[in-house]
């Protein structure tokens, strides 16, 4: 149903507007599952995590396995972490739009001085913080989202220093509205992401066979994956998805935009091929089967 981006400099307020917002939306006349995404999901220490630029980049990709997995049109995502970079941005709008749901920023405006001071508050409590030197270091790279670009918007701005954090922000009551208002033909202020055709699976004429072979993708994209996750970027070789069915054979990190441009191409082709010839498969084990294939031809070890 939607995606919202929380973003800000380290100790500017972000989990506590992700928490508002979640609750003003459970609250709301509308139903949907609300989910926050975080690193505290994953029980990773924010030191940690931004010590370095493979440990951020892996932190991202955690992140970013987990949206994707998550988006869908009957739940609202939202992803409490620094999003400071605006390309991870543009990698999470992309999501937004292969889903066809609504997409927005949530920006904690806060000086630096502030920030500061606040970590260097809960240091002193004993809450988690960050050290001085990953803390400037993040500060320093920080790119602050700009509601002229697609993916950082439409962007709800917060000054939790000046007003405050809490559900009667104008903020957040602007954002719950433009995440729960109903969308008819005349609707012109609320914008739903269309996939593009890069994005959209293939229609096949057999609805049941369309369901089994995008579930059966998913689950061996999400195998590879969490394999991938384990093997400290080594080769995948022997990787089960079940029995009786081919082991998935990589010579290489596959990363998951790659994965995803790959199951898509799958499905495309299957479907394409189904026009002229035999159906596409209508059980699960079947589609993981040629989907296997498809890979270890492709990326598979010599």
């Amino acid at each position: 149903m939607a995606l919202v981006v929380i973003c800000g400099q380290p100790c500017s307020g972000k989990s506590k507007a992700a928490l508002c917002l979640a609750e003003s939306l459970k609250e709301s006349e509308v139903k949907y599952q609300v989910r926050i995404i975080d690193e505290a999901s994953f029980h990773l220490d924010r030191n940690e995590s931004y010590a370095n630029m493979p440990s951020e980049k892996n932190l991202r990709g955690v992140l970013r396995s987990e949206v994707d997995r998550s988006v869908a049109k009957d739940n609202i995502i939202i992803v409490d972490s620094l999003n400071s970079i605006k390309g991870y941005r543009y990698e999470l709008w992309c999501l937004a739009r292969a889903a066809g749901i609504r997409y927005c920023v949530v920006y904690c405006d806060v000086e630096e001085n502030n920030c500061r001071k606040w970590n260097e508050e809960r240091r002193a409590k004993g809450e988690a913080s960050y050290n001085d030197t990953i803390f400037d270091d993040l500060v320093r790279r920080f790119e602050r989202p700009d509601s002229r670009n697609r993916w950082d918007a439409p962007l709800f701005e917060l000054w939790p220093h000046r007003d405050g954090i809490d559900k009667s922000c104008a903020a957040i009551v602007d954002a719950v509205s433009y995440l729960t208002k109903k969308v008819d033909s005349k609707t012109r202020d609320v914008k739903i992401l269309q996939p593009t055709i890069a994005t959209q699976t293939s229609r096949f004429s057999d609805a049941n066979s369309l369901y089994e072979l995008d579930k059966a993708t998913q689950e061996v994209t999400n195998t590879i994956a969490e394999a991938q996750s384990q093997s400290f970027g080594g080769p995948l070789v022997g990787i089960s998805v079940g029995k009786d069915l081919p082991t998935i054979n990589i010579s290489r990190p596959v990363g998951l935009p790659e994965l995803r441009r790959m199951r898509r191409t799958f499905i495309k082709l299957t479907g394409q091929t189904s026009l002229s010839g035999p159906p596409p498969p209508s059980d699960a084990d079947s589609a993981k089967r040629m989907f296997i294939d498809y890979l270890n031809r492709e990326l598979g070890t010599s």
